[in-house]
């Protein structure tokens, strides 16, 4: 590793950093076997691993279709998601694949590393129903299939 100083601050360049893939935490349709999983192969992604996040965050279901994923400061709990790996190049267009209002975030894993992930922003959960208890898409879409 090389270090580089500005002012200041040290920072360091890895292999690792300097990479053309990136991993992506996902926890909704684009997870494996279900309705947007096109959107991560049509873009060479490949699945890496299920994964757990940290307890911090809340889910709530956007109009019966998709979920949107928040950290929160109280009442987090953890949810199960999968890790992708991708071209950094195709990361933008998986995003633009995805509905309005769900973004780029980092998420934090429970094993205490740090991912970039689609998230929510605040105004989709506004009225939708908060299906945290269920730990995770699949559980709740099982669920609901279930009813």
């Amino acid at each position: 590793m090389k270090p580089i100083s500005s002012t200041n601050i040290e920072y360091r360049i890895s292999a690792t950093n300097m990479s053309t893939y990136t991993e992506v935490a996902v926890n909704g349709p684009l997870m494996r076997g279900l309705e947007l999983e096109s959107n991560l192969l049509q873009n060479n992604a490949t699945f890496v691993r299920e994964d757990r996040t940290e307890a911090i965050y809340r889910m709530w279901v956007i109009k019966g279709q998709y979920p949107s994923m928040q950290r929160v400061i109280i009442g987090g709990t953890w949810f199960d998601i999968e890790i992708w790996s991708l071209p950094k190049a195709n990361l933008i267009e998986v995003l633009y694949l995805e509905a309005t209002g769900l973004t780029l975030g980092k998420v934090s894993l429970e094993n205490g590393e740090q991912v970039l992930g689609i998230l929510g922003e605040n105004y989709l959960t506004q009225q939708q129903e908060d299906i945290s208890k269920f730990h995770g898409w699949r559980n709740y879409i099982q669920q609901k299939t279930n009813d």
